[in-house]
């Protein structure tokens, strides 16, 4: 895997976490979170550990990955094999890094097992553990423009996707049906994976912004809620659409998409880099709420996306720190009336230094699929 479609970044990277190790006072940082060891060396296996040092970067995986590791660190990672355990091999070779003394830790990705066979140091070793907090996702929230390029190739392949899945949508699909009818036309267009499972909502379950797919048909006149996501080289697009299928939409289907598109749309256009999530979340939830729909929008605005279809920053009600200039977010505000239908539409924006740019194809317009 090329880290980005924009050249080697992962020195870059691996200096500017050398320096967070250095300000924190670590001698360097066990890497467990799959997200970050791809971010760090470019490995894209399931199993793997990474130690990063102020000098390096040593990677130790198993025989399964052999070929696709070297292949895929070049450089980037010294890897070590081991055919039994990942862990054994990782103790054996921490004596080679050099004098360590305090390690860190990724608490937020290491189960009570895994952290078990390291609080004790291993064997016969005198090194000393500390929980370091998010350092690599500290680095991983801003984008290069090799990581804009691949969600927005991501996006994309999402937006063919969903034009060849509405063009074949009819009233009496199930939901199942359509998701399907979804996900392999993502596939075929070059999606390497799903991000989440993909929701396929109708009618009233519109309501549940996050239903689980299912075998109800859908009826003439309903609300048709998809949100789903595509992946190029690793990163993520993440996008809804509320669509009304099999006759015109109603005038109060009308009012409440008009009400989403107007609150998604001055939430999409004004948001910046350096205001707070909770700046950002309010430009769609004010409208919304000057509407009496307050309680009816009851999640944050958006969220983070790239090697995870969920990562920092957040904007929400709750977020207080300012969004970092070229992270890139997700504008998703929705509205959903118990036992009518919800509308939710998503975008993905970048925060380049000239302000937001779209990343996704900004069609928002109602479809009414008849």
């Amino acid at each position: 895997m090329s880290p980005t479609s924009g050249g080697d970044r992962r020195p870059v990277r691996q200096a500017a976490l050398a320096a967070l190790l250095e300000a924190e006072g670590l001698d360097a940082l066990l890497v467990t979170a799959r997200p970050n060891i791809r971010y760090l060396s470019g490995f894209s296996g399931s199993a793997g550990i990474a130690v990063a040092t102020r000098n390096g970067l040593l990677l130790v995986t198993d025989s399964r990955y052999d070929e696709q590791a070297r292949q895929q660190c070049g450089v980037a990672a010294r890897v070590e094999i081991e055919g039994t355990s990942v862990w054994d091999r990782l103790f054996k070779e921490l004596p080679t890094l050099g004098p360590l003394g305090l390690i860190g830790f990724e608490g937020h990705a290491v189960s009570v097992k895994d952290a078990e066979r390291f609080a004790a140091g291993g064997p016969g070793a005198a090194w000393r553990w500390k929980p370091a907090g998010e350092l690599v996702e500290r680095l991983r929230v801003r984008k290069d423009a090799g990581e804009v390029d691949a969600i927005r190739a991501a996006a994309g392949v999402a937006a063919t996707a969903l034009r060849e899945t509405l063009a074949t949508v009819r009233a009496g699909q199930t939901e199942l049906e359509i998701a399907g009818t979804l996900e392999g036309a993502l596939r075929r267009n070059g999606s390497e994976a799903h991000p989440f499972p993909t929701i396929v909502a109708s009618g009233p379950r519109s309501a549940l912004p996050h239903a689980l797919t299912s075998a109800r048909p859908v009826a003439a006149g309903e609300w048709l809620l998809l949100d789903f996501g595509a992946v190029v080289d690793g990163y993520c697009a993440d996008v809804t659409r509320t669509v009304v299928v099999g006759r015109r939409a109603d005038e109060a289907q009308r009012a409440l998409y008009g009400l989403v598109q107007e609150a998604q749309r001055r939430a999409r256009e004004g948001v910046r880099a350096g205001m707070s999530g909770r700046e950002a979340d309010a430009l769609a939830r004010e409208p919304i709420e000057a509407r009496g729909f307050g309680a009816a929008f009851g999640h944050s605005t958006g969220h983070g996306l790239g090697l995870e279809v969920h990562e920092a920053p957040r904007l929400a009600r709750t977020a207080a720190e300012p969004l970092p200039e070229d992270a890139v977010v997700t504008i998703e505000p929705g509205v959903y009336v118990t036992g009518r239908g919800g509308v939710r539409i998503e975008d993905d924006v970048h925060l380049s230094a000239d302000g937001p740019v779209l990343l996704t194809d900004g069609c928002t317009d109602l479809l009414e699929l008849v």
